[in-house]
């Protein structure tokens, strides 16, 4: 293969030396031939600066042109360039993030409670630098919830660091969902469809979507001020002490069918916003819901 040889610098005056010699060439040959002076020679010489000037005119038209397209390309490469590093930086933190989720998982499936607890805190982390694998995470910790607990009240020591791990990821999920907290976790969903939670404490938050179909709530359960922004499942729901759902919002279907209350159960001041005509909500016995949306105590049957 030829290798590509550099101009030298002798090439390059010997051009300009051409050059110059063509240029007063043609000087000389134009004054020899219309340089007397008379009208018709000058209009001659106008006429060839008039073309001269056309043609130096269209070569630095040209010349622009070819150093815009020189530019483009430039600009071109120097995109694609940056659309590759930037799907570079992203795979990167992907396979970051893919990564410390996979080992955080893990971690939540270890035998003893301090490697779990460091799985919770490290998902936390995960959703709070990453808002879309938030509701992912969501899921994680809901997960771990509805899985088999033992006694909540037992003595053993394992079983009580079992009770640390669970009240420990109610507590992150109860954190991030205070509205105007800098942490706070928009439009999130809680599917606890089945656990067993144990004084759970959701006071002035905002959840989207909560599914507690059969679930059994250990201990109080406060939903004081609680903004359910969808729908609201507690049906078939066991609170085996007080339940408190004072000025909660429900904006969407609140499904309270088949719960059990062992003890007193509190709605005052509770609001529910309208449903369609075919679609009602479901409020446990002994309350009902006025045409204002305010749910109440439903009167006593006279006499």
């Amino acid at each position: 293969m030829r290798k590509t040889r550099a101009l030298s610098t002798t090439a390059i005056w010997a051009g300009a030396a051409v050059l110059i010699v063509v240029a007063i060439g043609s000087a000389w040959l134009l004054l020899g031939e219309f340089g007397s002076g008379d009208a018709r020679d000058n209009a001659s010489l106008d006429a060839i600066k008039t073309a001269g000037s056309i043609v130096v005119g269209t070569g630095g038209a040209v010349a622009l042109l070819l150093a815009a397209r020189r530019q483009r390309s430039t600009e071109l490469d120097l995109e694609q360039k940056e659309r590759a590093a930037a799907d570079v930086r992203h795979d990167a933190t992907e396979r970051r993030i893919t990564d410390l989720y996979s080992k955080s998982a893990e971690q939540l499936g270890s035998d003893k409670a301090p490697v779990r607890l460091a799985g919770l805190y490290a998902l936390e982390r995960l959703a709070q630098n990453s808002p879309e694998h938030r509701q992912t995470v969501v899921e994680v910790f809901c997960a771990y919830l509805r899985m088999p607990s033992k006694n909540p009240r037992s003595v053993k020591p394992a079983e009580i660091q079992e009770q640390q791990v669970r009240m420990t990821a109610q507590r992150i999920l109860q954190a991030h969902l205070l509205p105007g907290d800098p942490k706070f976790w928009p439009d999130t969903d809680l599917d606890l469809r089945g656990a067993t939670l144990f004084d759970w404490h959701l006071v002035d938050r905002e959840v989207r979507k909560m599914l507690c179909t059969r679930t059994k709530f250990v201990g109080p359960a406060r939903f004081r001020g609680t903004h359910f922004t969808g729908e609201a499942r507690f049906a078939y729901t066991h609170f085996d002490s007080f339940a408190e759902f004072k000025q909660a919002r429900f904006d969407g279907r609140a499904y309270f069918n088949g719960a059990e209350f062992d003890d007193a159960v509190e709605f005052d001041d509770a609001h529910a916003g309208p449903l369609p005509d075919d679609v009602e909500h479901a409020w446990p016995a002994g309350w009902i819901m006025a045409a204002d949306g305010r749910v109440k105590r439903q009167p006593l049957p006279e006499g």
